[in-house]
């Protein structure tokens, strides 16, 4: 299975706009490119006095610094909040940022595509809306897989019948030939009623080999721990249609912070290192790296 945090050793890599709850960084999305590691990350203010405001794109050579070489705001978008990006780089050498963005006045959510010869020029590359989402549901946090033929992706999808219900999510599974036209094939990870991801789950990261899947995922038990999900782990195989069925949920107990309300969640791996987000003492969310156990 995908390896967890073990949270000793970790080390500060962006540290939230404010402390306090409900100001956060994290959601992020690593990608290794020629030597240099590649961050994208969400940045974000309590509910009235900004939310989720911007995207930034940051290179580091270490894994532990990094600089930031472009960054997209909310307004660029007409968004009332970003979420968790997710960063790519196609077979082409062409770079792709996938921005999900809050629709104002509603619990609506739609992913955006940002397409560039270089991660620098992602913050003036136009966007086209790639997952609508519709008026029954909310689509956001994409993760993305290329198998050399087609891509694959994994969002967190939430229903809309009402908005005392919008919280709830369920991870639902696509495939498309060029990661922009997009076909959902079904619902790939449920909530389990009785469990701790009883609420919600969402996919975070993916690793595929030998035609085995696993994958680390954000849950809740209840509406209260939104935006303090804590971080499981879940397996699939890839079926002779070149298709990934649905996952199945390891019974292991899930990581998390060892502040209240113990959020840890958005993890992503590249080659040696884990990065997540995760709650610090006063609330606040900062998002952290440690070496993998592969390093």
């Amino acid at each position: 299975m995908p390896e967890l945090p073990r949270q000793t050793g970790s080390e500060l890599v962006v540290a939230p706009p404010s402390g306090g709850a409900g100001n956060w960084a994290g959601g992020p999305s690593a990608v290794v490119h020629e030597s240099s590691v590649f961050l994208a990350y969400r940045l974000r203010r309590p509910i009235g006095s900004g939310r989720g405001y911007a995207n930034v794109i940051a290179r580091s050579h270490d894994g532990v610094t990094f600089t930031p070489v472009a960054e997209v705001s909310k307004e660029r978008f007409g968004g009332a909040s970003l979420e968790r990006p997710a960063l790519v780089v196609t077979p082409e050498g062409r770079w792709r940022l996938y921005v999900s963005v809050a629709t104002p006045g509603t619990k609506h959510w739609r992913v955006d595509l940002l397409e560039a010869d270089e991660p620098e020029k992602l913050g003036e590359a136009p966007a086209l809306t790639v997952l609508p989402g519709s008026d029954e549901i909310g689509v956001k946090d994409p993760v993305l897989h290329f198998d050399g033929r087609r891509w694959h992706l994994w969002a967190s999808v939430h229903p809309l019948e009402t908005a005392e219900h919008a919280d709830r999510m369920s991870t639902w599974y696509a495939t498309g030939p060029d990661g922009v036209d997009w076909t959902w094939q079904g619902v790939a990870l449920a909530p389990r009623p009785g469990r701790w991801d009883a609420r919600g789950v969402r996919l975070s990261a993916v690793t595929v080999r030998d035609g085995q899947l696993t994958a680390t995922y954000d849950g809740r038990a209840t509406a209260e721990e939104n935006w303090e999900e804590r971080t499981g782990t879940a397996h699939g195989t890839l079926g002779p249609d070149g298709l990934f069925g649905p996952l199945t949920a390891a019974d292991a107990e899930p990581c998390g912070s060892p502040h209240a309300p113990h959020g840890l969640r958005y993890l992503t791996a590249v080659p040696g290192r884990l990065y997540y987000e995760v709650t610090r003492e006063d609330g606040a969310h900062e998002l952290r790296t440690e070496p993998s156990l592969d390093s």
